[in-house]
């Protein structure tokens, strides 16, 4: 049974007391004047039920621990359209994400990778937004600038002095992502570093990504953009800086995408469906840029 707001339960009970105070004058003309009117208002009542959404049950999504903020500000939006329907979310990685909408226990996979050739097999993927994979330093860093091809070495081992990058004398910190991490696989391929970082820490959360580094004056991790805060600092790539902007005119040369990876062999239930329907509408653009990712549809 839908729930009838308040507004619409004091629209209701108005019309019910002016149907009674006109029956109590008597007269045909009277009764039929009531009877309008609990008619339009029981009308309205059903109008502003309905408005608020007819859609119920729960859409699964895990995946991308970098998709996050996203998927929060996804699921809030959501919420209003269809406020009977619960999307939950599990944050596995991106590659949990796929195999879950490979083996069918997940609605909806969450990736900030493209999908390989391989996958696409099993799975579609759709991109709902963009995401610059930022490079953090330290606050205490005096290195603003790295190009793509110091990155490269500084990952695998060739560069493993700070003062060789215009910083302070000390040994470069290499912090980084689990196997299977999306962000990882995304900062290794476009830096050309597959397989071949030489990482001290690798860790299973973006959060816990920016936490080492913050923690450590010699670190250097990546990021997504989307969860970078201030208790780091992001370096600008050949002179680029990460944002929205860059991201989206691709001047930005580190970023990804962030996918929906859906079953191609399965159906998708109506409320998994809508909410697909509404992370690629235009009206989640503004949700996906509060939450700090790039929309592509605008």
């Amino acid at each position: 049974m839908k729930k009838i707001t308040r507004r619409s339960f004091i629209t209701v009970c108005g019309a019910a007391a002016a149907a009674m105070a006109l029956t109590a004058c008597g007269g045909a003309a009277s009764s039929t004047v009531a009877s309008s009117a609990a008619e339009s208002a029981s009308s309205s009542a059903a109008a502003e039920t309905a408005a608020a959404g007819t859609l119920s049950g729960n859409v699964a999504t895990g995946g991308s621990t970098s998709m996050k903020n996203v998927i929060a500000a996804l699921t809030e939006g959501f919420a209003e359209v269809e406020p009977g329907v619960t999307v939950s979310y599990d944050p596995t990685g991106s590659g949990a994400g796929i195999t879950g909408a490979t083996d069918k226990t997940l609605d909806i996979g969450l990736s900030s990778r493209a999908l390989k050739d391989d996958e696409k097999n099993d799975v579609d993927g759709t991109t709902v937004a963009l995401d610059g994979i930022a490079i953090v330093v330290n606050k205490a860093s005096k290195v603003a600038d790295l190009t793509v091809d110091q990155l490269k070495q500084m990952f695998t081992g060739e560069i493993t002095n700070w003062k060789d990058v215009g910083g302070d004398d000390g040994e470069i910190v290499l912090v980084g992502r689990e196997a299977g991490s999306g962000t990882r696989d995304g900062f290794e391929s476009i830096v050309d570093v597959k397989d071949s970082c030489k990482y001290a820490q690798e860790l299973t959360a973006t959060g816990a990504v920016i936490s080492a580094v913050e923690a450590n004056p010699l670190a250097v991790g990546y990021a997504s953009l989307s969860a970078v805060g201030d208790t780091v600092a992001m370096v600008t790539v050949e002179g680029v800086e990460c944002s929205e902007d860059t991201v989206k005119d691709g001047s930005y040369k580190i970023q990804r995408p962030f996918v929906f990876v859906t079953n191609k062999s399965v159906t998708l239930s109506e409320q998994a469906q809508a909410f697909v329907d509404f992370a690629t509408s235009k009206d989640a653009a503004d949700l996906i840029r509060t939450a700090g990712a790039v929309p592509v549809n605008e």
